[in-house]
C-alpha cells in the first residue's frame, strides 16, 4: 500500500517538474498577491481630496486648518470662496470632503464655548467616509483640547490660579501603532492559501478525468484511498511551502512581528490544509471538466472569504450568517494565525479553534472520500 503511495506521489511531483507553468503558479501568484493584499488591503486613508471655506480668516481657523493639511490625512485641492464653491466640489467628485470655517468661529473659542465646524462628507464610499469623518473628529478635538488648554493656562495665569490638569495615557496592546498592515497581512497567508490549495486539488482530479488517465490509473492495483492520498499528499506538502513563503514574506517584507510558536502555528496549517484539500476533492466529485471546476471555485471561495471575518466582522453580520461562519475553516484558521502571529498565544488559547478546525478538516475529508469513492463506482 505505502510503496503504490509512493509512487503515485512521486509521479505528481514529477509531473510538476516537467509542468513550467504548474511551477511558475505555484510560487508567483501566492508572492504577487501578498505583497499586493498587503499594500492595498488597509483601513487607514491617506490624502483624502478636500475643499476648504475659511469664512472667519482669523490666525484660530487658519491654524485648525493648518492641522488638517500637517496631518497627511486630507489632500487640500479646492480653497473656496463661497459656500456653493464646495457643495459643487463635492458633487463633482473633486472632492470627499469639505471643511467649513464659519464666521466668528474665532470669536467664540476666546470666549470660551464651542465654536461650530460644518463638515460635508461624499457618502458614495460609506467606508472612507466613515473613516475621513472619523479622522476630522479627531484632528478638530485635538485642535480644541490644545486651545482650550492654553486658554486655561492663560486664564488662569492672570487670575492667580493653578491649573489642574488630567491626562489619559493610551496603550494599545499586541498593535501599538494601530498598523492595520498587522492585521490584513496574516489574514492574507490564510486566504492564498485556501485559494491555492483548493484550485490544486480540484483542477488536478478534475483534469486527470477529462483527459481519461484517471480510468487508466484505477484499473492498476491501486485502491481508491490510496489514490485520494497519493494525489492529495503532494498538495498538502505544497500547502505548507505555500505557507512558508506567504509566512516569509509577510515578516521579512512587511516586518509583521512573530510572537508566538511556530509549532502552533504548523499544527493549525496543518488542520487548515486537511480542510482545504477536502472542499477541493469535494469540487472534483460533482464537476467533469476544468471549467466547471473553475466556476465552482468562484461559488464556493467567495462565501467563505466573506464569512471568514477576514475584513467584514461576524458581529456584524446577521444572526443566520454567523451561523454559517462556524462551518468556514478560514473563520478558525484566522484566529490561530493572528493569536500566533501578534498575541503569541499557545495551545492554552488556541484550543478550542484547533479542536474545531481539526473535527470540520477530518468530517469534510470524510465526506469527500465517500463521495469520491461513488463517483468513481
Amino acid at each position: 500500500m505505502f510503496r503504490r503511495i509512493i509512487e503515485l506521489l512521486i509521479k505528481e511531483f514529477l509531473e510538476l517538474k516537467r509542468d513550467r507553468s504548474a511551477r511558475f503558479r505555484l510560487l508567483v501568484p501566492p508572492i504577487i498577491q501578498m505583497v499586493l493584499f498587503g499594500y492595498a488591503a488597509t483601513f487607514e486613508v491617506f490624502n483624502v481630496s478636500t475643499a476648504v471655506l475659511d469664512q472667519d480668516q482669523t490666525q484660530e481657523s487658519r491654524s485648525l486648518i493648518a492641522a488638517f493639511v500637517n496631518s497627511s490625512r486630507f489632500d487640500m485641492t479646492t480653497v473656496a470662496k463661497t459656500r456653493a464653491d464646495v457643495q459643487n466640489a463635492v458633487e463633482r467628485s473633486d472632492a470627499q470632503v469639505g471643511i467649513v470655517v464659519p464666521p466668528g468661529f474665532a470669536e467664540l473659542l476666546r470666549k470660551g464655548q464651542t465654536s461650530p465646524l460644518q463638515i460635508l462628507v461624499d457618502g458614495t464610499n460609506s467606508n472612507t467616509a466613515l473613516i475621513a469623518l472619523g479622522y476630522v473628529g479627531e484632528i478638530a478635538g485635538s485642535f480644541g483640547q490644545s486651545y482650550a488648554l492654553d486658554l486655561a493656562q492663560r486664564t488662569g495665569r492672570a487670575l492667580g490660579h493653578p491649573l489642574v490638569q488630567v491626562s489619559m495615557a493610551e496603550r494599545y496592546w499586541y498593535n501599538p501603532n494601530l498598523n492595520s498592515r498587522w492585521f490584513f497581512v496574516p489574514g492574507v497567508i490564510g486566504t492564498v492559501t485556501l485559494i491555492t490549495i483548493v484550485n490544486l486539488t480540484a483542477f488536478a482530479i478534475v483534469r486527470e478525468r477529462e483527459v481519461g488517465t484517471l480510468e487508466q490509473i484505477l484499473v492498476t492495483p491501486i485502491q481508491p484511498v490510496e489514490f485520494i492520498i497519493g494525489k492529495t499528499l503532494p498538495f498538502f506538502l505544497i500547502g505548507l511551502v505555500v505557507v512558508l513563503i506567504a509566512a516569509g514574506v509577510g515578516t521579512f517584507w512587511f516586518n509583521i512581528p512573530f510572537k508566538g510558536d511556530p509549532l502552533v502555528l504548523l499544527l493549525g496549517t496543518c488542520l487548515f490544509l486537511i480542510s482545504a484539500l477536502a472542499i477541493g476533492l469535494l469540487i472534483s466529485t460533482l464537476c467533469t471538466t476544468q471549467q466547471q471546476a473553475f466556476s465552482s471555485n468562484f461559488f464556493v471561495l467567495n462565501p467563505m472569504f466573506i464569512l471568514s471575518g477576514f475584513s467584514f466582522p461576524i458581529a456584524s453580520m446577521p444572526q443566520v450568517l454567523q451561523w454559517l461562519t462556524y462551518v468556514d475553516p478560514l473563520r478558525y484558521f484566522l484566529v490561530i494565525i493572528r493569536g500566533t502571529y501578534l498575541k503569541g498565544v499557545g495551545l492554552d488559547i488556541l484550543w478550542p479553534q484547533m479542536l474545531a478546525l481539526g473535527a470540520l478538516g477530518f468530517g469534510l475529508l470524510a465526506i469527500a472520500v465517500m463521495r469520491f469513492r461513488k463517483s468513481l463506482d
